[in-house]
């Protein structure tokens, strides 16, 4: 259940597509526009994931965190980018539907803070792990990639 949690909050914290992956190619004159741009492109980066893991396309999954991402389930546990996608690629963790809402995106310089809420049906490891949950997500960008350095979910009762 401790790799459910993370998992869990994982998926939602998702796959990108290596085009959503690149960097912000506009240099927009006006900073605003650079924010605009970034905030589009992480919106899209944790929707494009949240569609990987529905698929259990690992590979697009994986790409969204950094190696050295820590991820913390809604049951407190912690858990490597590696322990995720074995469990995804495995089977153990199925997300069958999740349902993004209430994302805001905060961007300060080469690093960014996701929030979110999902509504999710899924199982891990045979057991139900349904419900809604509150996600945040860390993006650092590094050599002109946003990745998920840091992701923590937590049920919401």
């Amino acid at each position: 259940m401790r790799r459910f949690v993370t998992l869990a909050a994982l998926m939602v914290a998702g796959v990108v597509m290596v085009s959503a992956q690149t960097a912000d190619k506009k240099t927009a004159a006006s900073g605003s526009q650079a924010s605009g741009d970034t905030e589009a492109t992480l919106t899209n980066m944790e929707r494009q994931a949240t569609g990987a893991l529905i698929k259990r396309d690992v590979a697009a999954f994986g790409t969204i965190f950094a190696e050295d991402a820590t991820l913390t389930g809604p049951d407190g546990m912690v858990q490597t980018k590696s322990q995720l996608l074995a469990d995804v690629k495995s089977g153990d963790l199925i997300i069958e539907a999740s349902e993004i809402s209430d994302l805001k995106v905060r961007v300060f310089g080469e690093s960014a803070l996701v929030t979110y809420s999902t509504t999710d049906k899924g199982k891990y490891k045979g057991r139900d792990i349904s419900g809604r949950y509150r996600w945040t997500d860390v993006f650092v960008r590094r050599a002109g990639k946003w990745q998920i350095v840091s992701s923590q979910g937590t049920p919401i009762q």
